[in-house]
């Protein structure tokens, strides 16, 4: 039996935890949380989101992932400001019953959607 989403792991090229801090804490205001010592040689950054947490996967042969999480944001326009200050893509995609979205991608071109419901 399932009992809900604990994490969601995207990944990122060695050496890329300094952009994924800049863009997950920086831009998204996603608080780090310190991952476990049994893990911490495998660099790689975790973040909390909720309830849930965004991880950073260092992968040696990184490739970026079009599969992506969906954050909820409380002000979709406030978001899409920030990701075109960034200098970030955006993509406009048809909204979805209950909800306003739009599509951008981290540093590395893993694809990241947001949504603000309407």
């Amino acid at each position: 039996r399932v009992l809900g989403l604990d994490h969601v792991q995207l990944p990122i090229p060695p050496g890329g935890e300094g952009w994924a801090r800049n863009f997950w804490s920086g831009l998204l205001g996603l608080p780090e949380v310190e991952k476990p010592g049994s893990l911490a040689g495998r660099g790689g950054v975790w973040f909390q989101c909720g309830s849930q947490q965004i991880h950073c996967g260092v992968e040696a042969e990184f490739t970026p992932g079009r599969r992506h999480p969906a954050l909820l944001v409380a002000d979709l326009v406030a978001a899409r400001r920030a990701l075109e200050n960034a200098g970030l893509p955006i993509r406009q995609e048809p909204e979805i019953p209950g909800y306003r979205r739009l599509f951008t991608e981290d540093p590395f071109g893993n694809r990241v959607e947001l949504m603000e419901r309407s």
